[in-house]
C-alpha cells in the first residue's frame, strides 16, 4: 500500500503548485512568464549574457567554497555522491525525484502545453523549458515544432551507413551509427575550422543540436522498420508534433500511443548530469567535439546493461515470469520467483537507482497513464503486484539502498500494450528522448564557456599511502 500513498502524495503535490514559500512562488512566477517572441534562438540570445555574468560572479565570489569531502568510497565506487558537474537543465533530488528547471514531473504535466485537453505534455514544450528555464506558450511550442519538422531531412548516406550493417545488429548499434553519419553536416565543425570566435561557439552548436533533435526520430524509426517491418519505411508527417510523428514513423497511429510517446519522450529527456549518457555527452563535448560526436558517445553509454538497456531487460524478465508462472500468478508465487532471481545471482530489473531513495516519479506518472488508459492489461496488473512484492524482498535482502521501482520498471509494459513489443529496441526510444536533455546542456556548455573536463585519478598505491599518512597524523 506504500505505492498508493506515494501516488496520493504526488496528487497533493500537483494541487499545491503555486502554494510554495514566498521564494518558491517567486521562482514559479518567473518561470511561468514567457515572451511573445516565438523564435527560440532569439530567446537564448537574450538569456545568455545574463547567465554568463552570473557564472563569472559565482566563480569570482565563491570559487574557493568547498562543496563537501571526497572519501575513498567515492573514488572506488563510481564517484557516487561526489559533486563535480555543472548541469543547468535538471536537478535530481533523492527524495523528490527529477526537476526540470525547477519543475517536477507533475508540475510539468500541469503547466506545459499539450496536444489535446487533459493530455500529456508536448516534448517541444519541455525542450523550450530546458533551454530557457521558462514555460512556453502554445504558440511558441507550435513554432518550435514546425522548426524541428523543417530540420528533419536525413541524407541518403545516413541510411546507406546503417544498411552497411547486418539487419541483426543491435538496434543501438544501428542507431549510433546513423547519428555518427549525420555528423558529416555538422555546423560546429565547419565553423570551428573557419576560425569562429569562442564567444560564438554556442551558435553553430545550437544549429547542430536542433538539427540532431529533429533527425534522430527519423533515424530511429528507420532502424525499427528495417529490423522488424521488412524495411518498409514510413515518411515523416510535418503536420504532427514531435512525439506523434515519431509514433507515426514507427507505424503506430493510435491516438493513445501518440499520447504515450509524448509522455515517454518528456519524462526520459533529462536526469541531471551524473548518469552515464548525460555525463558522457558532456565529457566528450568538453573537448569541443561537435554535438553529433558527443551524442553518439552518449548513446554508446546508454546502451550499457546498467543504464539504458535496463528497460529492455525489465519486459523480458516480466515475460519470463508469465511464461513460467502464468498471468494470474499470486503474490506468494511472485515473491518466490523474485527470491529465485536474486538467489541465482541476478538482479530484479527496474528496481533501485543510483541517486533516488523513493519511488521514481517517472514510474508514478506512467502508472497513472496505465490506470487511465489500460487498467485491465494483464502485464500492467503484474507490474502492480511487483510493486507490492519486490520492495519488501529487497529490504529484507539488506544490500539495496533503494528498493523502489525506477522509470524502467513500467515503460516496457506500456509500449508492449500498444504493439511495440520488440524489447531490444526500447533503448533506442530512450536515446531519442535523451537527445533533448543532452543537447540542451551542450548548448549551455558552449554558451557559458565551460572548461575541458579533466578530473584527477589515483592508483591503489596512492590511496593506501594517503590513508596511512592520514591515520598516522590523526590524534
Amino acid at each position: 500500500m506504500v505505492f498508493f500513498r506515494s501516488v496520493a502524495a504526488f496528487s497533493r503535490l500537483r494541487s499545491r503548485v503555486g502554494q510554495q514559500s514566498s521564494l518558491g512562488s517567486s521562482v514559479r512566477w518567473i518561470q511561468m512568464q514567457s515572451s511573445t517572441d516565438v523564435d527560440l534562438k532569439s530567446q537564448l540570445q537574450e538569456l545568455i549574457p545574463e547567465q554568463q555574468d552570473r557564472l563569472k560572479k559565482l566563480k569570482s565570489e565563491h570559487g574557493k567554497v568547498q562543496l563537501g569531502n571526497i572519501t575513498v568510497d567515492m573514488v572506488i565506487g563510481g564517484m557516487r555522491g561526489m559533486t563535480g558537474l555543472l548541469w543547468e537543465t535538471s536537478l535530481l533530488d533523492p527524495e523528490e525525484g527529477i526537476r526540470f528547471r525547477g519543475l517536477s514531473i507533475p508540475e510539468c504535466q500541469k503547466v506545459l502545453p499539450v496536444a489535446q485537453s487533459g493530455g500529456e505534455p508536448l516534448p517541444e514544450g519541455l525542450l523550450w523549458l530546458l533551454l530557457t528555464g521558462k514555460v512556453p506558450s502554445k504558440e511558441q511550442v507550435e513554432a518550435l515544432s514546425k522548426d524541428l519538422a523543417n530540420r528533419a531531412a536525413v541524407p541518403d548516406y545516413v541510411y546507406n551507413a546503417i544498411d552497411a550493417l547486418p539487419s541483426t545488429a543491435h538496434p543501438m548499434t544501428q542507431f549510433a551509427s546513423g547519428v555518427m553519419a549525420l555528423q558529416v553536416q555538422s555546423e560546429f565543425q565547419k565553423a570551428y575550422e573557419n576560425g569562429i570566435h569562442k564567444s560564438k561557439f554556442w551558435e553553430p552548436t545550437y544549429e547542430d543540436c536542433l538539427n540532431l533533435i529533429a533527425r534522430v526520430p527519423v533515424v530511429a524509426a528507420y532502424v525499427y522498420r528495417r529490423m522488424y517491418k521488412n524495411g518498409d519505411s514510413i515518411p515523416s508527417d510535418k503536420s504532427l508534433d514531435y512525439g506523434a510523428n515519431f509514433s507515426h514513423m514507427l507505424g503506430f497511429d493510435d491516438a493513445k500511443m501518440k499520447e504515450l510517446m509524448r509522455l515517454y519522450i518528456t519524462i526520459h529527456s533529462d536526469h541531471e548530469g551524473g548518469n552515464v549518457s548525460a555525463h558522457t555527452g558532456h565529457l566528450v563535448g568538453s573537448a569541443l567535439s561537435d554535438p553529433y560526436l558527443s551524442f553518439a558517445a552518449a548513446l554508446n553509454g546508454l546502451a550499457g546493461p546498467l543504464h539504458g538497456l535496463a528497460n529492455q531487460e525489465v519486459l523480458l524478465w516480466i515475460k519470463s515470469v508469465v511464461e513460467e508462472c502464468g498471468e494470474n500468478i499470486s503474490k506468494d508465487q511472485l515473491k518466490e520467483y523474485v527470491w529465485k532471481t536474486l538467489n541465482s545471482g541476478k538482479v530484479v530489473p527496474g528496481y533501485g537507482h543510483g541517486v533516488l531513495r523513493k519511488t521514481d516519479p517517472r514510474y508514478v506518472c506512467q502508472r497513472e497513464f496505465a490506470l487511465k488508459h489500460l487498467p485491465d492489461d494483464p502485464l500492467f496488473q503484474l507490474v502492480s503486484k511487483l510493486y507490492e512484492v519486490v520492495p519488501p524482498v529487497l529490504t529484507e535482502l539488506g544490500k539495496v539502498k533503494n528498493p523502489w521501482p525506477n522509470v524502467d520498471a513500467h515503460s516496457g509494459v506500456l509500449l508492449n500494450h500498444y504493439g511495440l513489443t520488440e524489447a531490444r529496441y526500447y533503448t533506442v526510444l530512450f536515446g531519442v528522448s535523451r537527445s533533448l536533455g543532452i543537447c540542451s546542456q551542450l548548448i549551455w556548455d558552449r554558451a557559458l564557456g565551460l572548461a575541458l573536463e579533466r578530473p584527477k585519478s589515483v592508483t591503489m598505491d596512492w590511496l593506501e599511502a594517503y590513508c596511512e599518512k592520514a591515520k598516522a597524523s590523526s590524534p
